[in-house]
């Protein structure tokens, strides 16, 4: 089995994050990525840095985040441990690219991706390390056309890694962007994994690289499309409604909100994901047969959008 190379997987995240910035500045056309880059010493048992890239009150985006961090630590957190009580004891490095963009326009989808690399060692026993990651795509205003392109282009990422990697790690996105106390699922899913180590260092690098890759060519022909169509206040006011759905599952079950917070990572950058503006309400219902009831009834929902494709 092909041994980690942990400096080949940091070269190629701060790349993406480069080139992510990049292409998301281009279709704004006004605000530009301001980076903040952090360093943490010793603050308890957490060590490394990052570079925290946020773009706000921008033409098509309203806020977003593109972070890349490198952290090491003298045990895992009990996010991480839960699952797989192997790693308790052990020290870990995690490094990782993660974003969130909010646009303004209500037609366009908020959208969320994350790649990342986890080892975790202990004297005298054999690294025990992995690959996860993905992104899924969170629309107020479906659009069918949008989410079968989405889901193509993912498939289109893990198709030469097996016939079945797409289905599965599709399925793995619907079931765990599901809000469980709301009974809805995040959006419209995309592709989720974690703990991926089978077939060594390499292959594994190669499919989180394919993935990553594949992130901006879902987003950006979705933004181009909708970016530009006009909206009133009933479709703001929900898009801020259905924001709370994102705050609420980022806090009660993002595994990757939590780690950095049990971790004691870097507050502000975990939670850059947050969007700048939310509302609640009471008990709200959409009226049938509305576009905001056609959010719940079908984006909501699993669905097998390339069945939908034909």
């Amino acid at each position: 089995m092909s041994q980690p190379n942990i400096e080949q997987v940091r070269q190629y995240l701060l790349d993406l994050q480069d080139r992510i910035c990049n292409e998301l500045e281009l279709i704004d056309g006004k605000s530009h990525f301001i980076e903040d880059s952090w360093q943490r010493d010793s603050h308890g048992g957490l060590e490394g840095g990052g570079r925290t890239r946020l773009i706000t009150d921008g033409t098509v985006f309203e806020q977003g985040g593109v972070n890349f961090s490198h952290v090491t630590g003298k045990s895992m957190p009990a996010s991480a441990t839960a699952g797989r009580p192997e790693l308790a004891g052990r020290s870990f490095e995690a490094l990782g690219v993660s974003l969130v963009i909010h646009p303004h326009n209500p037609y366009v989808p908020t959208s969320h991706a994350n790649v990342r690399f986890f080892i975790a060692e202990k004297e005298g026993e054999d690294p025990i390390w992995w690959f996860g990651g993905g992104y899924d795509l969170t629309p107020y205003y479906g659009f069918e056309a949008d989410a079968i392109e989405w889901h193509q282009t993912a498939k289109d990422a893990c198709d030469p890694f097996g016939e079945d990697v797409y289905s599965k790690y599709k399925q793995w996105c619907d079931e765990y962007f599901y809000l469980k106390h709301r009974g809805e699922t995040r959006g419209a899913g995309g592709l989720f994994f974690d703990d991926l180590n089978e077939g060594g260092f390499e292959h594994c690098f190669n499919f989180l690289q394919s993935v990553g890759d594949s992130y901006t060519k879902a987003y950006v022909p979705i933004v181009e499309r909708r970016k530009d169509m006009p909206f009133g206040e009933r479709e703001r006011d929900f898009q801020l409604y259905r924001r709370g759905r994102y705050v609420e599952f980022n806090l009660v079950y993002d595994r990757g909100t939590l780690f950095g917070l049990q971790s004691g990572g870097r507050t502000e950058s975990i939670l850059m994901s947050l969007p700048p503006l939310v509302k609640w309400r009471y008990n709200w219902q959409p009226d049938p047969g509305t576009e905001e009831a056609k959010l719940y009834d079908v984006f909501l929902k699993p669905q097998d959008w390339l069945k939908l494709a034909g």
